[in-house]
């Protein structure tokens, strides 16, 4: 693949589109992320520098950027209003997207490009993987107050930009097309693995039949609910607002802390090459409840609470069972770095999945007494 190069012009020329003003400096490309391409640029106004982010999204990933930023520009000036309304300022605490002369909130630039630009927040910074509890804690209050600032959102007007995203029966229905169909002949290795999914197929499809029969409601929910996805005050080391938003659509509070524990609170990276070492940490676990907690007790239902913990082994069944179906089919959808990638990943998965399961009395005390002390400290 040729690597695109960027002019200092053309970068110019996009920004001028969002009507920034002032003089151009110049602009770094950031490289942080995996799927759009970010830029950071920086113009000169009023006596300072003005910095801000520019990203030209990635439209094989997401195939409808309309509606990814439809949905954006809904959910953060949800966000600002209710932040302006009691009288503090929103800079830090909320994206801020710049509107297009077009009055859109994007730009489709030369050859179809599809850009978007928002102020960049300093004094921030973002932790790629972290086990420090503090950090964990706060990254649950993010979340947290991310769900309680749209509690009220009226959920059906995002647009639904992943499709049967968290459809887990639908998942396993195309896990089992996969085992039918065996088109890479890989099937026959994975006899064991095979089973053990099966085997907790109905608990964890359990959320989405609660789903269909409407005893859990949709909410707003982020989908990608790792600490790299907040952004945190570099001095004090507190939360400052939820970045990443374009997987931002209709779904489970669940769907959102189950991620989360998913990833986080494994002792071991998702595709370690030694599963009998994968659990959930109970700590990292009670942590991130009681950050999330200390900003949701009030407004979950009775229901939403009793399936956090849940919750969080289905969403690791999920995956999972994209691993392995992935696999099965010849590695078509996921990445792969090493021989059998999907394989490990997918072992890993069922060890922690395994480890839940056996831990669902602690997962559920710990979330029990966070939801309890925090729904008398708002009663209060």
């Amino acid at each position: 693949m040729i690597k695109e190069t960027f002019t200092n012009n053309f970068i110019e020329d996009i920004c001028r589109e969002f009507g920034i003003e002032g003089d151009f400096k110049y602009f770094e490309t950031l490289t942080n992320g995996h799927i759009n391409t970010s830029f950071k640029v920086y113009f000169y106004r009023d006596g300072e520098m003005k910095d801000y982010c520019l990203q030209r999204i990635n439209s094989y990933v997401f195939k409808n950027p309309q509606a990814v930023m439809e949905n954006i520009s809904n959910v953060t000036e949800y966000i600002r209003d209710k932040i302006k309304a009691t009288g503090v300022t929103a800079k830090r605490s909320v994206l801020h997207f710049q509107s297009a002369t077009s009055g859109k909130y994007y730009y489709v630039g030369p050859n179809g490009g599809f850009w978007r630009c928002s102020r960049y927040i300093d004094g921030s910074e973002t932790y790629n993987e972290t086990d420090n509890l503090g950090i964990i804690e706060e990254t649950g209050r993010a979340f947290g107050d991310f769900q309680l600032k749209l509690a009220d959102f009226p959920v059906k007007k995002l647009n639904i930009t992943i499709p049967h995203f968290h459809n887990t029966i639908m998942r396993y229905e195309a896990f089992g097309e996969a085992v039918k169909n065996d088109e890479a002949h890989r099937a026959g290795g994975v006899e064991a693995e095979i089973g053990q999914y099966r085997a907790l197929e109905e608990t964890a499809t359990e959320m989405y039949k609660m789903q269909r029969r409407g005893e859990l409601p949709l909410k707003v929910t982020h989908n990608d609910t790792k600490c790299n996805n907040v952004l945190f005050d570099k001095i004090t080391g507190e939360y400052l607002c939820v970045i990443d938003l374009d997987t931002v659509m209709p779904g489970l509070v669940g769907h959102d802390f189950g991620d989360a524990i998913r990833f986080a609170a494994n002792f071991v990276e998702e595709d370690c090459d030694h599963p009998e070492k994968a659990g959930v940490n109970l700590n990292i676990f009670w942590a991130f409840a009681e950050g999330f907690l200390k900003k949701t007790a009030a407004s979950l239902t009775k229901t939403e609470v009793d399936t956090l913990a849940l919750s969080c082994f289905a969403l690791t069944c999920e995956l999972a069972t994209r691993f392995l179906a992935d696999y099965i089919v010849g590695d078509k959808y996921f990445k792969v770095k090493k021989p059998q990638h999907n394989l490990v990943r997918t072992r890993c998965q069922v060890a922690l999945a395994k480890d839940m399961l056996n831990k669902m009395d602690a997962m559920n005390a710990i979330v029990q007494d966070c939801a309890r002390r925090y729904k008398e400290t708002e009663n209060a």
